[in-house]
């Protein structure tokens, strides 16, 4: 299974606030640690603001932060909720071709993988991403002095 660029991106950004806690940090800062675009960044964070992942600011001194701790930020949820629309074969989309549909058992197959997936996603929070020695790696691979975070 894939996971849409915008669900890794939004994982990307939930790490990325949770190494700086309580401080704002901006897209653009995000944007250039990862080196990704910072347009779809916006709608990234417009999107996990949405969902009440995040805190936004507006202004000279605005930014981003994270609106719940890391430990209640499930990933189950948060990769559901990018991609509950996701279209893992033709016969999940609304514009289902395939011939052999009405007797096939693929896709019954594959959601059940797909929820697998999603349950064992439910067993950890963001703070399992940043915790104990991990935090300290990613403080140092995304340039986050521990006087930033």
């Amino acid at each position: 299974m894939n996971i849409t660029r915008f669900t890794d991106y939004s994982l990307r950004v939930l790490i990325f606030a949770a190494l700086h806690h309580d401080k704002l940090v901006t897209i653009g800062q995000i944007a250039d640690q990862y080196g990704i675009s910072k347009n779809h960044l916006m709608k990234v964070v417009h999107t996990l603001s949405a969902q009440g992942y995040l805190a936004s600011s507006r202004g000279k001194n605005g930014g981003i932060r994270l609106q719940r701790t890391a430990e209640q930020i499930n990933l189950g949820k948060v990769v559901r909720l990018n991609e509950q629309n996701s279209v893992l074969v033709e016969c999940f989309g609304d514009n289902n071709q395939c011939v052999i549909t009405p007797s096939c058992q693929l896709k019954k197959i594959l959601a059940d993988a797909m929820e697998c997936f999603f349950i064992h996603l439910d067993q950890f929070t963001l703070a399992d991403l940043i915790g104990n020695s991990q935090g300290n790696e990613l403080k140092q691979l995304l340039n986050i002095e521990s006087s930033d975070a």
